[in-house]
């Protein structure tokens, strides 16, 4: 038995040798085609040269340092880099170790700046249902998503909740986005309202919703509207890019498709490609300023803060995604699967819906395509698609809850930048296979699902 703990208790998972590319390696198995990512975070794969040799260089310098008393070259360039790339609107950036430390960081530097402005008051902030914001007790008072609260709900903070943006699911018939965008706007500016203006510190969002309901990016206006309102109100906008940005979406920050500049916006998972953790947050300027004319001092202390070798490597990372063209690249494969995804949806009796941007594509199941009703045992059909997908060669990242938190289930991917026209074709032949084996175990479920949402007389 092995002594290392497992996410599943009672299951051990594969077995991991190798990998290269866009492919794994698992004891007894073909290669297994990485469709996500891992999960969302392998950009540019396994084994890359470019990677592999910064790490080496690396390897001779410092291993740690103290971010309290020193700083590094690495962490300053990539500072630089990072910061350029934002345009106007934010200024200055922390680095950590993982995306719910990032998102973590957000919450408290918000509230730390309302504080040095002398509004403590400030302390209640708004989330939307069916979000995910990380796993840390503070993050995941944040989220809205049942599953993954579970257990912990009596230890969460309150958080009010708002409607998510799920045109999908949200949208009303004959409502055009112009309306909903403003229904949206409405309740948020109400729910703020309701609280009291001067006891809101900050609405917190993913600009394209990840693993929670499978790649769901908001409608055009709803996050410029979403602005508008936080900024009648003095709350701060704080926006979770750690799964889709670094450029996943075809923007390295996924909030660029929008139009908007939030006060503090979180990075994680792709921001070194999964060759090292490590995350950050980036501030506005007016943020960093009250911090610094107040107290002057940044009240968090953690370990790997500004982490030399993560830092250099993130950098390489970064560097390589300009340097080739991958956003570019994201943009054109992200075009050729989810056209390949598309052509399957036409076909598949139980495929509601196929969103996302970039390179983060998601897939809905349903009972009925014209009622949407979601599937039942939702959890159960995506377990069956990880195992049937792993039969078939694919890494695949389903998830269930996706109507409502129960009900439904969803695959989300994101394969790496790298992965060539062959590749990405041969990720929709597979997967197609998988959708046709479990094809009978979904026409059972579609049927429990209609008579359970059929009225009674």
């Amino acid at each position: 038995m092995s002594a290392t703990i497992y996410k599943k208790l009672n299951d051990t998972p594969l077995r991991l040798t190798g990998g290269d590319r866009v492919w794994l390696h698992a004891d007894g198995r073909a290669p297994i085609l990485d469709t996500c990512g891992g999960v969302v975070v392998s950009s540019l794969g396994h084994r890359h040269p470019r990677i592999r040799a910064a790490m080496a260089r690396e390897a001779e310098n410092v291993a740690w340092a103290h971010a309290g008393s020193f700083t590094c070259d690495a962490a300053e360039e990539l500072a630089e880099l990072l910061i350029g790339e934002a345009g106007p609107g934010l200024s200055h950036v922390q680095f950590l170790s993982g995306g719910s430390e990032a998102m973590e960081l957000a919450v408290k530097v918000a509230y730390q700046y309302h504080c040095e402005r002398g509004e403590p008051s400030r302390k209640r902030f708004i989330s939307r249902r069916q979000s995910y914001h990380g796993s840390t007790l503070g993050t995941l008072a944040l989220s809205h998503n049942p599953a993954r609260r579970g257990v912990f709900e009596p230890l969460l903070a309150k958080t009010s909740f708002v409607s998510a943006c799920n045109a999908y699911r949200g949208q009303k018939a004959g409502e055009n986005d112009a309306a909903y965008v403003a229904r949206l706007a409405r309740e948020l500016d109400d729910r703020i309202t309701s609280l009291g203006s001067d006891t809101v510190a900050a609405f917190v969002a993913e600009p394209v919703v990840g693993s929670t309901n499978g790649a769901v990016p908001a409608v055009p206006g709803y996050f410029k509207a979403i602005r508008e309102v936080c900024n009648r109100h003095g709350v701060l906008l704080i926006l979770d890019d750690v799964m889709s940005g670094m450029g996943r979406t075809g923007h390295l920050y996924s909030h660029f498709e929008d139009g908007v500049v939030p006060d503090i916006v979180a990075i994680g998972k792709g921001l070194a490609a999964g060759y090292q953790p490590i995350s950050g947050y980036l501030v506005a300027p007016h943020i960093h300023e009250a911090l610094r004319a107040g107290s002057g001092i940044l009240q968090n202390g953690q370990t790997h803060v500004n982490h030399p070798f993560a830092c250099a490597v993130a950098l390489e990372v970064q560097k390589t995604i300009r340097d080739d063209g991958l956003i570019a690249a994201v943009r054109r494969q992200g075009a050729r699967l989810r056209a390949g995804l598309e052509a399957i949806a036409r076909n598949h009796p139980f495929i509601g819906d196929v969103r996302g941007r970039g390179l983060f594509l998601g897939i809905e199941f349903v009972a009925d395509k014209k009622t949407r009703v979601p599937l039942a045992e939702g959890a159960a059909i995506a377990a069956l698609l990880k195992r049937t997908g792993f039969d078939n060669g694919l890494l695949l990242y389903p998830g269930s809850g996706t109507a409502d938190g129960r009900e439904g289930c969803h695959i989300l991917f994101g394969p790496p930048f790298i992965a060539s026209d062959d590749e990405i074709d041969v990720l929709l032949a597979r997967f197609g296979k998988v959708l046709d084996t479990v094809l009978a175990d979904m026409r059972r479920v579609a049927a429990v699902s209609q008579t359970v949402a059929e009225p009674v007389a």
